[in-house]
């Protein structure tokens, strides 16, 4: 092929094509760029909203929420505890919004003083057997007043008071924020502080058997000073405590249980018997009391009605006595004499009184049967 059969180029063959192509591709690219750009645009916008719709929460009817910004409260004093309903705030991390439970029960459980058990067998009730002795690595205890060893476990149920006092005094070091973990671990030392210290007050017998409820009064008394003492924020509704002798001597506990028990049941019965001889006495001494009442206002009555009729005679005496003897006498005699059937009538000898003797009470003539009827 020789030059002259190449073909010829022509530069400007093509001259308005190559612009026409390249003014489409920038347009097209134009266009996606733009179409593109609204797309972010509309995504930021959805983003932005979605952003700042995620700081709507809501706090309910038994709590209070707080909102910290940067780290910082958001208002003072009560005025920075938001109510229940609708609130807003900046989204983490921005702003942090800590919610505070206020009439929820919230509980702690010493087992400072209680033996070794797992959570499943709480939960089972089945415990695990007893060593030969005590085990002081896993196994708690209390000493009581008299230098012995009881097991004691204390549950307290307490609801926060001061929100803001439990939110800002005490910090969570697991999760390095504001928490109620604070205030529940102030709250664990306080109730095993007040279990050793009562235990140490009461001797084991009051702490078993005979105290139950004065001991539980005080480990309550002495939490409520302390969580005052130490401003903790929470106001205590119920403290349980269960006490039981240490297993590896619960035969020994239950014979004096069973002996005391026993006095007890003797003491009962002896009170019994006194409170019946007692209440039998006084009613004798009652009846006794009542008859004398009786007899003395019988006795009164009679000598005041003699008194009476001796008054009422004695001016008839004083105006006349030989005549008021005469006449006592003769009414007397009458009456004496009514039934007698002879009688010898008085007669004086020299002025003397002659002697008369009168059968009053002669025996009567027997009546006659028909037998010896002639």
């Amino acid at each position: 092929m020789t030059m002259s059969d190449e073909p010829e180029h022509h530069p400007h063959a093509h001259g308005h094509d190559a612009p026409e192509t390249q003014d489409a591709g920038s347009q097209a690219l134009a266009e996606a760029l733009r179409s593109s750009f609204a797309i972010v645009k509309v995504v930021m916008v959805l983003l932005v909203l979605a952003f700042f719709s995620s700081g709507f929460f809501t706090v309910g009817p038994s709590e209070k929420a707080v909102i910290l910004r940067f780290g910082r409260l958001m208002g003072q004093g009560q005025e920075a505890l938001l109510g229940s309903g609708w609130h807003w705030s900046f989204p983490y991390p921005i702003d942090e919004v800590v919610k505070i439970p206020i009439t929820e029960i919230q509980q702690v459980k010493s087992t400072t003083g209680w033996y070794f058990t797992t959570p499943e067998q709480e939960l089972s009730g089945e415990e695990l057997t007893a060593g030969p002795s005590l085990n002081p690595a896993v196994d708690g205890y209390a000493l009581s007043a008299d230098t012995n060893i009881v097991h004691v476990q204390v549950t307290l149920y307490y609801r926060i008071e001061d929100p803001l006092r439990a939110i800002f005094s005490f910090t969570s070091d697991t999760n390095f924020g504001y928490s109620l973990a604070g205030v529940s671990n102030a709250v664990q030392n306080v109730l095993d502080n007040a279990l050793l210290y009562s235990a140490a007050h009461f001797y084991v017998d009051d702490i078993l058997t005979r105290d139950k409820a004065g001991f539980q009064d005080a480990v309550r008394s002495h939490v409520d000073d302390l969580i005052e003492a130490e401003n903790l924020g929470v106001t205590i509704d119920n403290c349980e405590v269960i006490s039981v002798p240490p297993r590896q001597l619960q035969s020994v506990f239950a014979q004096v249980t069973t002996a005391r028990e026993n006095r007890n049941k003797a003491l009962l019965d002896a009170h019994k018997y006194e409170s019946q001889v007692l209440s039998e006495a006084g009613a004798r001494a009652a009846a006794i009391t009542n008859q004398a009442e009786i007899a003395r206002n019988r006795y009164v009555t009679v000598l005041s009605a003699d008194a009476k009729k001796f008054s009422d005679l004695l001016p008839q005496y004083q105006s006349n006595p030989d005549l008021f003897v005469q006449v006592q006498l003769a009414q007397t005699m009458a009456q004496t004499l009514t039934n007698v059937e002879k009688w010898v009538e008085p007669t004086s000898d020299n002025g003397k009184s002659t002697e008369v003797r009168l059968m009053l009470n002669r025996e009567w003539p027997e009546q006659k049967t028909t037998a010896q009827s002639p």
